[in-house]
């Protein structure tokens, strides 16, 4: 870390403390700042470890706050806030204390601290973030049209998409929170004409509308998904009760062929016992070697005639043996 690459008033307000310190604090300095975007855990610790060696020095119990805040530790951030207030007299961070105010679940004490700084006239910058906090603390407690109102005030009165134009990023973020509130609020057709304008006039997407459009590929993805699990949940749907019919892969055919041998068996069960007779093993052990062709078709006769025939035969007259 170079510390020539802090601000020349940073660099100032570090000339009381000894050169070594100073070097020190001023790299912990320059590395929380670089990390603020990607990392702001690791730059929360550098802003402490800059704090150790120099609290007294404004502009590193700012660093340590906004650090804090990027990072959601909300309680460490309002302390570090407003501590770098006493020291500096500068109330700039009065928006970002109330939303630590949100951040706590204190809502109320949110909306509070926007209605004093707003008693102040804040500069036009100031007022766009105060008017999101109430907003949010507005939803918060769930008062929905409320928030509504102050969005809508800050647009201007009755915003429609089409009237949105070419504004400043203030105005696109207000829009934004517009959007998404009414998002929240269920008119999803009117959000998206809103994220829609927004994305016109935001080509660099500094407001993160992009965000939006690709949760809705995202969601379209996972539909067509969903169909295609379906379609195939259909052809592998298992038949009957079977295990062997409910194996992967059974289509529609075999379970129609399964339906076609269950009232065949149906068919013979309404034959009773009468109309098929005695059936005897001799004749079941006739019938199949009839089948097989090792014996000529039967003659009705009784088995006492058969029987007599046979021994009286003479050996011409024998049936062959087999």
């Amino acid at each position: 870390m170079d510390p020539r690459d802090l601000d020349q008033s940073v660099r100032s307000a570090l000339r009381g403390l000894d050169p070594r310190n100073a070097d020190t604090v001023a790299r912990h300095l320059v590395a929380a700042g670089g990390l603020l975007d990607e990392e702001p855990e690791l730059a929360l610790e550098h802003a402490r470890a800059a704090r150790d060696r120099a609290s007294r020095i404004a502009a590193v119990r700012e660093a340590v706050g906004v650090a804090a805040y990027l990072a959601g530790d909300f309680a460490e951030a309002a302390r570090e806030l407003r501590a770098y207030a006493r020291i500096s007299g500068d109330e700039s961070y009065r928006a970002v204390l109330a939303d630590c105010e949100r951040g706590l679940g204190r809502p109320e004490n949110a909306i509070r601290l926007v209605n004093e700084a707003l008693a102040a006239g804040p500069e036009e910058e100031e007022l766009v973030e105060l008017r999101l906090v109430e907003a949010g603390a507005r939803q918060d407690l769930g008062e929905l049209p409320a928030a509504a109102l102050v969005l809508e005030a800050a647009l201007g009165g009755r915003p429609t998409p089409a009237g949105l134009g070419h504004p400043d990023l203030g105005q696109l973020r207000l829009a934004m929170a517009y959007a998404d509130l009414l998002a929240d609020r269920g008119e999803e057709e009117l959000a998206m004409e809103w994220y829609v304008a927004i994305a016109a006039a935001d080509p660099d997407d500094l407001t993160g509308v992009s965000e939006v459009f690709s949760e809705d590929e995202d969601l379209g993805d996972d539909l067509v998904e969903e169909d295609l699990a379906a379609a195939e949940l259909a052809d592998e749907e298992p038949v009957g009760d079977d295990p062997e019919s409910q194996q992967p892969g059974t289509s529609a055919a075999a379970g129609t062929a399964v339906s076609d041998s269950d009232e065949s068996d149906d068919d013979f069960a309404d034959v009773t016992d009468e109309q098929l007779g005695d059936v005897t093993d001799d004749d079941i052990e006739a019938e199949v070697a009839e089948l097989l062709g090792e014996t000529p078709p039967p003659v009705e006769r009784d088995h006492a005639r058969l029987f007599q025939e046979a021994t009286d035969a003479t050996p011409e007259q024998q049936p062959p043996t087999h």
